[in-house]
């Protein structure tokens, strides 16, 4: 039986909780498609899903994301994103 370091569970433990906390955030903002496509865009290419999920809870965190992402502008991240272009935040 392997002997498992207490401190490496309870990091496993805490990456399992903010996993669990992103999925939850990324559930009430995204629209039922647009959560779909990003399930799908991580399937084949999860780089990019979490480049995404890191924007969306980045402008989710900072007050800026007002409503729901639809699907429509979820393809408009994921293009943008996928083109490496630099997406800046306006600071009003």
């Amino acid at each position: 039986m392997d002997y498992i370091d207490p401190n490496q569970l309870s990091q496993i433990q805490q990456m399992q909780k903010i996993e669990a906390l992103k999925k939850q955030i990324l559930s009430k903002i995204l629209s039922k498609e647009a959560y779909e496509r990003l399930g799908r865009v991580r399937s084949v290419n999860p780089e990019l899903a979490s480049q995404a999920e890191l924007y969306l809870l980045q402008i989710y965190q900072s007050g800026k994301l007002k409503e729901n992402v639809t699907d429509q502008q979820m393809k408009e991240i994921l293009k943008l994103l996928s083109e490496k272009r630099e997406l800046r935040i306006k600071k009003r």
